[in-house]
């Protein structure tokens, strides 16, 4: 899934463009690498995002397609 979707998805960001503009300016990486929106997430893999001044790291638990509100903390735990 690309990166993009997944922040979307999990609900880390709101909207999938905010997400892909995100990943553009260089405020998202996955472990330790600056990726662009296209960039396709695995299980596993330790994402991290700028806001601001702060930043939020995670590791990938699994990846689906649509999940429901109170599920989508399941998909991440955070580092």
């Amino acid at each position: 899934m690309r990166i993009d979707k997944f922040l979307k998805v999990s609900r880390v960001l709101k909207r999938r463009t905010v997400a892909a503009e995100a990943a553009s300016a260089g405020k998202v990486t996955v472990n330790g690498k600056s990726v662009k929106p296209a960039y396709n997430v695995k299980v596993g893999d330790v994402v991290a995002v700028r806001f601001g001044e702060g930043e939020l790291k995670f590791k990938v638990n699994a990846i689906k397609e649509t999940v429901k509100k109170e599920e989508a903390e399941s998909l991440y735990t955070i580092i």
